[in-house]
């Protein structure tokens, strides 16, 4: 009997990462991606360089171009795999949640319908599978917003004096009476629907409520991407814009790597219905300002960018993830990877591929 890791996305920046990392774990990789990202994003966002270089790189490797809101094409997939799949990692999606704004029905059906899709298919064909959902932390709108913040010279952070904060926003954060973006709540809707079939049906679910997640295989974009588009701007000059808060929003941002580390402490000891909020944390945090000048300094050039007033709607002032619930459940997984590092490897990869 071989065992399968069937993964979402695989072209995409967590997809393609966790090809490659489970690779070596399991005897086969299903991709399924059908490239929707250059249709959310225009040409430069393609991501079909990615999929040629997995199928040349990985060679238990096997790529399908199916749109997951097709449900006989995920039929055909999973009921010849069936029970040999032992890990479904859902990371597609439509990501951003300017861009949900323009085409609701689009967004919605892709993320809600497309992961009701995925745990159907795994409810029939492979219950026992352990069932890994990449959400966002846009499922608590901009409830963040109304925390306590104060404004440094580059950035905002949480009031010194409201402790609980300190290490960042935790699960118990309401998801209620909120403005999520169309985005946030195509995201919330699957993510509850996750949550419910590990708990309703005993399957081994897990929501993983991800900030910015980055690296160097990320196809940047305006709407979608900050690091890689930041970075891509700098190295091309071409003009980057800041929307609102001054500039000193507060990201937390993940290496993918880091980031697919944790789905594998997680199916090592699954848990059913678990949600967990997954970031960068303390341990790898920025302010838009404070990375454009890391990225002035990594290129030895001043970046061209323009300032506009008006912020993005929903858009969070501060957001650092508290990880402590995940640590506590898996003790043993580590960051690797801090805000310089992970923007020295994206220099190189767009050095390397000359893809900008």
């Amino acid at each position: 009997m071989s065992t399968i890791c069937l993964i979402t996305g695989s072209s995409g920046l967590i997809g393609s990462e966790s090809v490659e990392f489970f690779s070596g774990k399991f005897d086969k990789i299903i991709g399924i991606d059908n490239n929707m990202r250059q249709y959310f994003f225009g040409a430069n966002a393609s991501t079909e360089w990615n999929t040629q270089r997995l199928i040349e790189s990985v060679t238990n490797f096997k790529h399908h171009a199916v749109d997951i809101r097709d449900i006989e094409g995920l039929e055909k997939i999973f009921s010849i795999n069936g029970s040999d799949i032992k890990m479904i990692v859902h990371t597609a999606t439509q990501p951003s949640h300017d861009w949900a704004a323009r085409e609701p029905i689009t967004d919605f059906t892709i993320n809600a319908n497309g992961t009701l899709n995925l745990l159907e298919m795994s409810r029939k064909y492979c219950p026992k599978a352990t069932f890994i959902y990449t959400s966002t932390n846009k499922v608590y709108g901009d409830t963040p917003n109304y925390l306590p913040l104060f404004e440094l010279d580059k950035r905002w952070e949480i009031a010194e004096n409201h402790q609980y904060f300190k290490n960042g926003i935790d699960e118990l954060m309401s998801i209620d009476q909120t403005k999520h973006s169309l985005f946030g709540v195509s995201k919330m809707a699957a993510d509850i629907m996750v949550q419910e079939y590990g708990k309703y049906f005993k399957m081994n679910t897990v929501v993983f409520r991800g900030g910015c997640i980055t690296g160097p295989n990320h196809s940047g974009t305006q709407l979608h991407g900050f690091l890689s588009y930041l970075m891509k701007c700098a190295i091309t000059g071409n003009k980057y814009t800041v929307f609102g808060y001054k500039g000193k929003q507060v990201r937390d941002n993940i290496h993918a790597f880091d980031f697919v580390n944790i789905f594998w402490d997680f199916y090592q000891n699954p848990r059913q219905g678990e949600v967990y909020n997954a970031g960068g944390g303390r341990y790898s945090n920025c302010s838009i300002i404070e990375a454009i000048e890391m990225c002035e300094r990594i290129t030895g050039k001043k970046m061209n960018y323009s300032y506009i007033e008006n912020n993005r709607i929903g858009d969070h002032i501060w957001w650092i993830s508290d990880n402590s619930k995940f640590k506590s459940h898996y003790p043993s997984w580590k960051q690797t990877f801090n805000i310089n590092d992970i923007l020295q490897q994206i220099y190189q990869a767009f050095t390397d591929r000359a893809n900008l």
